[in-house]
């Protein structure tokens, strides 16, 4: 098993999907866990599961939209855990849905605000402190729908791909500082609606979205969605010692869905 103990981390977005998933995968591997989330109660349950599992976590509520949310969480889960060694920039949103002439401009830009500007601010105050100890990794949760284009989905498609290749960017200007920087493309993960669909499970808006998903994973080559461990399980590794010589990497974890292009049926 990999591990990071001794480790401390910082999990945006920590309270459902990916990001609980990767907290909890962070502390299964002996890493303290910063978890954060606008959802008070959701964030909450992550650190309740990883304590009851043996591990260490604080929570800290914060819209990494807002700088000095993000610098009380940074700020915080070192002076808890005494030292920070990973982030996972795994908060994100989508919205702004609609063909760009369709889309407001308040819509966009908070798309923007929490994906982009999120991702810079929590890099920002964290690479302060892995500056100072010449070591460090940050792993951003990004999507496959900035490596191609999506249907209605201009400001999360732009989001994700500049935040790419700000991986890319971030990358070239901290690995002589001993800071490693990559991100994760995940495809259709079985998640996002997971919340809604128990508070609402017969709301046909819903169970419409659900079944969108599920037809468009099913004509990828692994033929189904992941499920948030999956790429948790990516997360662990890009943390750990095993990804020593990785940076600047754009790891696609997506069932194959960038490799091919599908006529808008399964293979069998």
């Amino acid at each position: 098993m990999t591990s990071l103990t001794g480790k401390i981390a910082i999990v945006t977005g920590a309270g459902n999907g990916i990001g609980r998933a990767t907290a909890l995968g962070l502390a299964a591997a002996g890493a303290k866990v910063g978890v954060s989330d606008v959802i008070v109660e959701d964030g909450l349950r992550t650190v309740q599961e990883i304590e009851n599992a043996g591990g260490e976590a604080i929570f800290v509520e914060a819209d990494i939209a807002n700088e000095e949310q993000v610098k009380n969480l940074v700020s915080t889960t070192f002076a808890t855990f005494g030292g920070l060694h990973i982030l996972v920039n795994n908060a994100g949103i989508g919205g702004g849905g609609g063909r760009t002439h369709e889309v407001e401009l308040a819509d966009f830009k908070r798309v923007v605000d929490v994906n982009l500007i999120g991702t810079f601010l929590m890099s920002k105050y964290c690479l302060r402190h892995f500056l100072a100890q010449k070591s460090g990794c940050i792993i951003n949760i990004a999507s496959t729908y900035g490596l191609i284009g999506a249907p209605k989905a201009p400001a999360y498609c732009s989001t994700k791909g500049a935040i790419i290749n700000y991986t890319r960017q971030m990358a070239v200007d901290y690995g002589h500082d001993g800071i490693r920087i990559n991100a994760i493309c995940p495809g259709y993960i079985d998640t996002g609606l997971s919340r809604r669909q128990a508070a609402n499970p017969n709301d046909p808006v819903i169970l419409a979205a659900v079944a969108r998903r599920e037809k468009a994973a099913a004509m990828q080559p692994l033929g189904r969605q992941a499920q948030p461990v999956e790429v948790a399980n990516v997360a662990v590794f890009l943390s750990s010692d095993g990804a020593s010589f990785m940076t600047g990497s754009i790891v696609t974890v997506d069932g194959g869905c960038v490799t091919t292009f599908n006529y808008g049926e399964a293979s069998n």
